[in-house]
């Protein structure tokens, strides 16, 4: 498995976070499981399309352009052939930047691209073949320019994701909304729509996220990574991932450090939590996250 961050280009940085290719001409058959990341994606399926497994049970296959959207709990796709898939994660304030007013009502789900912008979506579809073509992310570069040039994030969403992000999460909302300025209902407004998820929801996610780049990098013991990420003990923090991960701690720390090209069950996670950019083969990406070593798995 082949997995590759490209960051955008100056122009794009407020709107985007990165453009990611994955390719596997030889997948396994093993259910792969996805973390909710704080970010919506725009996702071209080149390949096979993946077979979605939902929590309802039901298998569908993935459509071949779709936005997926914000996600409260782990995703799981199993691969029906080779697998080429590129995504454009967006910021989590520019997260309504196709969807729309939509947007809160989509959390949970990976619509079809089409059903939200058939002009877009037949637009990032050209343009993602374009990419395989040359191969370069410019064609999707353009496409995305000239969407953004008529899209303004909310500066207020845009100022308490900075403020949650630079504390991995670990601001109580009633304080973040004084330090805004604002009510917390004001807050909790204009943050679900602009992001997708209420200020609580986006902080947990990312204290989750804080977590997993612990447990992946550090031989800590789990209690000492838990306390150091907010949560008041390992029951809560054990509570918080079976939510967002289907997994424990335990479970998730033996995989992670058991081996970098690790269980089948978590190569595709682990690549996203540890990144891998573009030409930086060992460095940390803007994110923070760590670049993930070859075939080492994220997303």
């Amino acid at each position: 498995m082949e997995y590759t961050e490209h960051p955008p280009p100056p122009a794009l940085r407020r709107h985007v976070q990165c453009l990611w290719v994955l390719r596997d001409d030889a997948p396994g058959d093993e259910v792969q499981v996805i973390y909710p990341d704080g970010c919506c994606e725009l996702l071209a399926e080149l390949g096979v399309p993946l077979r979605f497994r939902g929590a309802d049970g039901e298998v569908r296959s993935d459509q071949p352009v779709c936005f997926a959207a914000q996600q409260r709990g782990p995703i799981r796709l199993q691969a029906a052939g080779a697998v080429h898939c590129i995504g454009v994660r967006l910021r989590p304030a520019s997260s309504a930047l196709v969807a729309g007013t939509r947007l809160p009502g989509l959390r949970d789900q990976a619509p079809d691209l089409y059903t939200l912008d058939p002009v877009f979506a037949a637009a990032f579809s050209a343009a993602a073949r374009n990419c395989v073509g040359k191969p370069s992310p410019e064609p999707l570069w353009g496409l995305l320019q000239a969407r953004c040039a008529g899209f303004a994030p909310d500066l207020l969403a845009e100022r308490a994701v900075a403020m949650l992000d630079a504390v991995d999460g670990g601001l109580r909302i009633a304080g973040l909304a004084r330090q805004l300025g604002v009510a917390p209902r004001t807050l909790q407004t204009r943050f679900l729509a602009a992001v997708g998820l209420t200020p609580k929801e986006y902080a947990r996610v990312r204290r989750l996220q804080a977590l997993l780049r612990t447990l992946d990098r550090e031989a800590a013991a789990i209690v000492d990574a838990a306390m150091r990420h907010g949560y008041s003990d390992q029951a809560h923090a054990t509570h918080e991932l079976l939510d967002w991960t289907g997994w424990t701690p335990a479970r998730l720390a033996r995989a992670l450090r058991g081996d970098r090209g690790g269980e089948e069950a978590v190569r595709l996670a682990a690549a996203f939590v540890r990144g891998s950019h573009a030409g930086t083969a060992a460095a940390e990406g803007e994110s923070g996250q760590a670049v993930a070593e070859p075939h080492g798995a994220r997303r």
